[in-house]
């Protein structure tokens, strides 16, 4: 499966992933519900239009496509470059200089959204990291270490992974990026982190408002980069006919006291403009809980 996935080109693996769930909805009840569910909820939340219906529904399907097909290249050792992928790093190390000239010392948080694949958004700041000539950035992932098969420093060589799986640094995470941050002035934080996603209890959030609904985010990266006065420079990707983009969003001062409501809105427009490649998409309760224990 590997081997074809590398052969493919994006535009084909947009069309292989849609008649790949297509087939699989015939046999499989779990898969159909599933790609129902994710279109019903941008529906009635998102305001979906009924013709990205199709690409809603194999959206999960697209994303583990890509997924794979981008860490099946790095650990055959092979040096693919995704166009698309790379002027969306240039564009981005690009601010971050820019931010930096003017001033020097300001500590920059780059804040990828859950949009077409995990792994597409990894790629994108492994290369900003090459763009900015730094010999690695600090990133807070969800992904457990067995994602990588083992190989996690050579997939994403530029990168300093610090997982909210591993039980035994969990509890000094957030010390050990916000150390991070101020000897590198950047360091790369998601978000748009819902609250199922969370793995504290009590879980850490901050009330906003998303999609004109009560909602809570995770209030981390507003706890690490206020003190700092550090920049959050969101973005998300999108994927369509076989063509990755970037969507660069207003950098936002953390330390100010509308920080949360404004990446809250981020968020939502973010949903509303590229709900069909919204990882997320799909569990029924996104941002309305944040449960205690």
């Amino acid at each position: 499966m590997d081997a074809l996935l590398l052969r493919l080109s994006p535009r084909t693996l947009d069309r292989l992933a849609r008649a790949a769930w297509g087939a699989r909805s015939l046999f499989d009840a779990r898969a159909r519900w599933e790609g129902i569910a994710r279109y019903e909820w941008g529906r009635d939340h998102a305001c979906l239009r009924r013709a990205d219906a199709w690409r809603s529904m194999a959206g999960a399907a697209a994303e583990r496509m890509i997924d794979r097909r981008l860490l099946a290249a790095r650990a055959a050792g092979r040096d693919v470059r995704l166009p698309d992928l790379d002027l969306a790093a240039r564009a981005l190390a690009q601010r971050i200089e820019r931010i930096w000239q003017a001033e020097p010392e300001r500590p920059v948080i780059v804040s990828p959204f859950h949009f077409v694949s995990q792994y597409a958004n990894v790629y994108v700041v492994d290369a900003v990291s090459a763009a900015l000539r730094l010999p690695a950035i600090s990133i807070v992932s969800g992904i457990r270490r067995e994602a990588y098969g083992g190989e996690e420093a050579t997939l994403i060589a530029g990168l300093r992974v610090q997982h909210t799986y591993d039980e035994t640094g969990r509890n000094s995470l957030g010390l050990r990026i916000a150390r991070a941050l101020r000897r590198d002035r950047v360091a790369v934080i998601f978000a748009d982190v819902p609250p199922y996603l969370m793995q504290r209890y009590p879980m850490e959030t901050v009330g906003v408002t998303i999609l004109e609904r009560p909602a809570r985010i995770h209030s981390g990266v507003f706890r690490i980069g206020a003190p700092q006065d550090a920049l959050l420079l969101p973005f998300y990707l999108r994927f369509a006919n076989g063509r990755f983009s970037l969507v660069d969003l207003d950098a936002i001062e953390l330390a100010g006291a509308d920080a949360p409501q404004r990446v809250a809105d981020d968020i939502s427009r973010a949903i509303r403009d590229d709900y069909p490649n919204w990882i997320l998409a799909g569990h029924p309760s996104q941002y309305g809980f944040a449960p205690l224990r």
